[in-house]
């Protein structure tokens, strides 16, 4: 269970930075401000899905994989893929970072930004959901 609100702190945190950048894109001119907001979110998210997998591990090692139970088949169908998602939102950005070090803050990297922002933020919303039915679910 505190792995899980870990899990979720980290989430929270990197959606506060997401919108930190997201303010230097809108109301600065400061692309290293832009830039620091977007590595510390990067940072949180690989954070999110490295701390993810290892419980994923000690799960496993612990007998807890999907033939076991309903339960878990239907946990490692869920948690995973929101971890994919975050995963691939962390690539995404990484992609926009280089297009940023590329072609700087044109409108095609902008409206990336805004794209992913919407995304990162969907993906924090839906991993409340996760939280709340499965982890705090399950103690009930």
């Amino acid at each position: 269970m505190r792995g899980a609100f870990f899990e979720t702190m980290l989430l929270l945190v990197s959606s506060f930075t997401f919108g930190m950048a997201s303010l230097a894109l809108k109301y600065r001119d400061d692309r290293r401000a832009l830039v620091g907001w977007l590595l510390i979110t990067l940072l949180l998210g690989l954070g999110f899905v490295a701390h993810e997998l290892y419980d994923f591990h000690r799960m496993f090692e612990a007998g807890g994989v999907p033939s076991r139970s309903g339960f878990l088949s239907a946990f490692f169908s869920l948690v995973p893929l929101h971890g994919l998602h975050v995963t691939v939102a962390c690539v995404w950005l990484i992609a926009l970072l280089g297009q940023l070090a590329v072609h700087g803050l044109d409108a095609q990297t902008k409206n990336g930004l805004i794209r992913l922002a919407i995304l990162w933020h969907f993906l924090d919303i839906v991993w409340i959901g996760i939280f709340s039915l499965v982890y705090l679910g399950g103690l009930a």
